[in-house]
């Protein structure tokens, strides 16, 4: 991960200089073994493409996910060996077949559910020191479900296909008592130190100051629905503080206390924030321009029961998603990322209510994530209130 005021060598002299040192390696070997020990050593690695991979990608660096064949010091070493050149091809294939593990749009959601596909589509530009500049915006085809422009990335276990959008019903009365409850599984996550933003870290970026970290960006979501006058209970303990193993134990026992306290709670949004990391260590962060204003990205991530464990509702988790994210994308150009649909549950079997949604990333300002929660809280409480008139 990179970090501020850590140098680092550029690629192209870094990997010059593994290369030479590579050759150094192999000429020092073949002074002192067996000739043919050393041939059949060398072939042995060629019939393993797995390998060539892991040499190439270390040595070389990434290969670009739409390129179909190697340029610059790849070529150069592979033009230079009978055996890496007969294995390109398994290569390449191999290569694109992982590309997608090395994107950095991976969201920090929890538990691994294991899930190996592609990352939503993100067209990066260059932003600050260090930093990134991303949005997160759908496709047809692939792993996308679509209607009506919203998009639902499918990253369960299950072949889904777009009918599954109209299945699930949205089950939010909203009657007189608490009726949205926030909480924060995760609630030391924190943003990049800018925009005069300084906290004392936890961990990297994660504090337990609760000014700077998202249990802020939950109190600005409470206090726009309270302004709709919708009522808010935000409960601003740290889960994943001092034990990070274990939070969403200890969340889903604080939302069941809270359901049995206020039955009338029919909303429970567990904000986070992501974790966007990319190959060179560099830091990206969900932006959006709203109204001449740069803001967050917002995502929502929808569990279910393709992990094996009971989730009979999560359909209707994922209906509720859908009709927030609907009537979003009509009044913002590119606030929200697309939807993710994953294996795991993230305490969602509580409340066909329940979503779990990702205020930008620790590349973003606290600043720009304040205010995509603030456009996205202001929506939600007009859709409720629409949904409940």
């Amino acid at each position: 991960m990179w970090k501020r005021g850590t140098g680092r060598l550029g690629p192209a002299l870094r990997r010059g200089v593994a290369l030479g040192l590579g050759l150094v390696a192999v000429w020092g070997v073949g002074l002192t073994v067996d000739g043919a020990a050393l041939g059949a050593g060398l072939a042995s690695v060629g019939e393993e493409p797995a390998l060539a991979v892991a040499l190439l990608s270390s040595r070389l660096g990434e290969l670009p996910g739409r390129e179909r064949a190697l340029t610059g010091w790849g070529r150069l070493m592979v033009e230079r060996s009978p055996l890496l050149a007969a294995g390109e091809g398994a290569v390449l294939e191999l290569r694109a077949s992982r590309q997608h593990q090395e994107d950095p749009a991976a969201p920090d959601t929890g538990p691994v559910d294991g899930d190996d596909e592609e990352e939503p589509d993100l067209r990066p530009s260059p932003g600050g020191e260090g930093i990134v500049e991303m949005t997160g915006q759908g496709k047809e085809g692939s792993k996308y479900l679509s209607d009506g422009g919203v998009y639902v990335y499918n990253r369960t276990n299950f072949d889904l296909d777009s009918t599954l959008l109209q299945e699930g019903a949205v089950d939010v009365p909203l009657g007189e008592g608490p009726q949205i409850l926030i909480v924060h599984t995760h609630g030391s996550e924190a943003y990049s130190q800018t925009d005069g933003d300084i906290y004392e870290e936890s961990d990297p970026y994660r504090t337990t100051d609760c000014t700077h970290n998202v249990v802020r960006v939950g109190e600005e979501m409470a206090t726009i629905f309270r302004a709709h006058g919708l009522q808010v209970v935000h409960d601003t303990t740290l889960f994943d503080y001092p034990a990070y193993n274990g939070a969403y134990d200890r969340s889903q026992a604080a939302v069941a206390n809270w359901l049995e306290q206020y039955p009338t709670i029919k909303v429970v949004l567990d904000v986070h924030r992501d974790a966007l990391v990319g190959s060179e260590g560099e830091i990206y962060k969900m932006v959006s321009q709203e109204a001449g204003q740069k803001v967050a990205q917002v995502m929502l991530v929808i569990g279910s029961n393709g992990g094996g464990a009971e989730h009979p509702r999560w359909k209707d988790n994922l209906a509720f998603a859908l009709r927030l994210q609907k009537e979003l994308v009509r009044g913002y150009s590119s606030l929200a990322r697309p939807i993710v649909l994953r294996n795991s549950r993230y305490n969602q079997q509580l409340s066909p209510g329940s979503i779990l949604v990702e205020v930008g990333g620790h590349g973003n300002s606290l600043s720009e994530a304040i205010a995509g929660a603030r456009l996205w809280a202001d929506n939600v409480a007009r859709t409720l209130l629409e949904l409940n008139g």
